[in-house]
């Protein structure tokens, strides 16, 4: 009994020793290192003022070739869809009837202008024989009125084999501009009718002639828009180009760039009722005739430059319920929200005109689990090579400590 009374202190002060020196060999684990950030060092420059936006293809040029005689089709002379010299010969109506018109007003002409040449000898007669009181003055006013009426008379006739002449030609119809010349609207063996009125209104359309080098592009701008653009030049936020220099980039709809730069040339005074919008035209060259007309292209439209703003890259910007915003790393090294304003993007950057300051050390990658106020370790962010190009222009990478800008 005594033996056993004494083996259970002894083993309850063995497991003690035991325990005690298992917690002498436990250590306090060492602090989380700070998170690893990669940052670049923004700066404020001047960029372009692009807007995106959708625009359709125009002729320079458009002429509807009309008929301006009536008759009969004999023949089409060009080759549908080729390209045409102003004056050549598209069309030819059946010229028998203005040959003959033609033909009978020159006979009236030779008629009437021998009645002038006998009426003009008898009135110089008379005039002769008045002084020796060969003939009256009666006979003489009537000789010269008779030479007067017969001389109006060939002028009239004149007037009218002139006319005959003019619709003989309108029978070789002829391409007024030079372009490409569209499908014929009427075959040969056709009956077309001739215009209602002197300016070719209202005779039957033949075909259409559109000249596509250069081209036009017509656009629109919200009067909204446009608003806010010149008040922000005259804040000097922004600096509008002027017409000429205002240049436009077109998009095809296969996804490709057009290789020609479009300038502005023409910006109307007034807005649209309907849409509310500025009407807008840009020429660009065509020569190789990949600008068709009815196209629908996108445009990137250089208006100018805008000045004083800050380029983020895109995996950089947050946005949340408040709004847009980005992280930065402040010169305690501690992580700060600073909320931004951007409307645009220049490439594959963000264009922010407020809420960072020139040196601001912006967060891009490494984003997922930081909280504001939170130290980090901040290094240089080396864009891939796919995206360097474009965001290396953003900002100039760097880890060096910078004054952190005031939010807005």
């Amino acid at each position: 009994m005594k033996s056993h009374a004494l083996r259970a202190p002894l083993l309850c002060l063995c497991l003690g020793a035991l325990t005690a020196l298992a917690g002498c060999g436990k250590h306090n684990p060492a602090a989380p290192a700070p998170p690893q950030v990669a940052v670049v060092k923004v700066r404020t420059q001047t960029v372009p003022l692009t807007r995106q936006l959708v625009g359709r293809l125009s002729p320079y040029y458009s002429a509807n070739v009309t008929a301006r005689v009536s008759g009969l089709i004999l023949k089409r002379d060009y080759t549908e869809g080729s390209e045409v010299r102003p004056g050549q010969l598209l069309f030819e109506i059946d010229p028998t009837f203005y040959k003959t018109q033609l033909d009978n007003d020159l006979a009236l002409l030779e008629e009437d202008r021998a009645t002038y040449v006998n009426d003009h000898i008898t009135a110089e007669r008379n005039r002769k024989l008045l002084p020796v009181g060969s003939v009256s003055q009666q006979t003489v006013d009537n000789s010269d009125a008779a030479e007067r009426s017969a001389a109006a008379k060939v002028r009239a006739d004149q007037a009218t084999v002139e006319s005959a002449r003019v619709n003989l030609a309108y029978t070789r119809v002829t391409s007024p501009i030079g372009g490409i010349a569209g499908q014929q609207l009427v075959t040969a063996g056709a009956v077309v009718g001739s215009s209602t009125n002197d300016t070719g209104a209202g005779g039957t359309l033949l075909t259409t002639v559109e000249q596509i080098d250069p081209a036009y592009v017509n656009f629109t701008i919200s009067a909204a828009d446009l608003i806010t653009l010149r008040r922000a030049q005259a804040t000097g936020t922004v600096a509008l180009a002027q017409q000429n220099r205002t240049t436009v980039q077109i998009g095809l709809p296969d996804g490709s760039q057009y290789e020609h730069t479009g300038t502005l040339d023409f910006s109307d005074v007034a807005v649209n009722a309907t849409t509310g919008a500025v009407n807008l035209r840009a020429l660009v060259a065509n020569p190789q005739h990949v600008l068709l007309p009815g196209m629908y292209v996108t445009l990137t439209v250089d208006l100018g430059a805008q000045n004083d703003v800050i380029l983020v890259p895109q995996q950089a910007l947050l946005r949340d319920t408040v709004g847009a915003y980005v992280f930065a790393v402040g010169s305690d090294g501690k992580v700060v929200r600073k909320d931004i304003s951007t409307t645009d993007s220049h490439g594959a950057d963000w264009i922010v005109t407020s809420g960072l300051a020139d040196g601001d050390r912006v967060v891009v990658s490494g984003l997922q689990s930081l909280h504001e106020g939170e130290a980090v370790q901040a290094a240089a962010w080396r864009p891939s090579a796919a995206s360097g190009a474009s965001m290396a222009s953003a900002a100039s990478p760097t880890s060096a400590p910078a004054a952190s800008g005031n939010a807005h």
